[in-house]
Formats: C-alpha cells, structure tokens, sequence
C-alpha cells in the first residue's frame, strides 16, 4: 500500500523515479512507493521537472502545487502536493487495491 503522509495543507508522496523511459507514466507500486517513469533524461533536473510536470497534470493542479522536498539528486523521491487531500492522491494514482 501507497505511504502517504499528510500534512498541513498538502500531502507528502514518496516516489521511485525511472528517467530516460520511452514515455511519462505510472508504472505501479514499488516498495510503498509510486513508481513513475519519466521520457527525461535524469540530467541538470530534467526528470524533476517531468514529474512535477506529470503529477500536476494528473492532479488537474498548478505545477507550482507540487515540488520535490527529498531526494533531488536521487530516484527516490518525496514529494510534496500542495492544496489536496491524501485520498484525492490516492484516487488520482489509483495503486491502492483491494
């Protein structure tokens, strides 16, 4: 299951990046984390910007919503969502199943 942690208006998301992919997407759950690849190359805060990018779009919110806040230089990730709930997140990413 997807570790969010909630906090004072916004959400903590960790994630597992995989740069260089053929295409942005969701790939899944890996180790409580998302897993998310990204067709940037993991250069100069290439990949960064492609996921912040990414999970805006999905989140229907402003990439200004949504930065890196650990591991900038790393592929794991955590991220932090401005302005929504933990289950908006969790809806939006789909990976919690029953």
């Amino acid at each position: 299951m997807l570790e969010l942690v909630t906090e004072e208006n916004g959400v903590l998301l960790p994630v597992k990046v995989v740069p260089g992919a053929s295409q942005t997407r969701l790939l899944g759950l890996w180790e409580k984390r998302a897993k998310i690849a990204v067709a940037a190359p993991p250069e100069r805060g290439k990949a960064n910007k492609a996921v912040i990018a990414f999970l805006a779009d999905l989140l229907g919110l402003r990439k200004h919503d949504v930065r890196v806040v650990a591991g900038s230089t790393s592929p794991l990730k955590t991220i932090r969502i401005e302005q929504v709930t933990e289950a908006a997140v969790r809806a939006a990413l789909q990976l919690d199943r029953s």
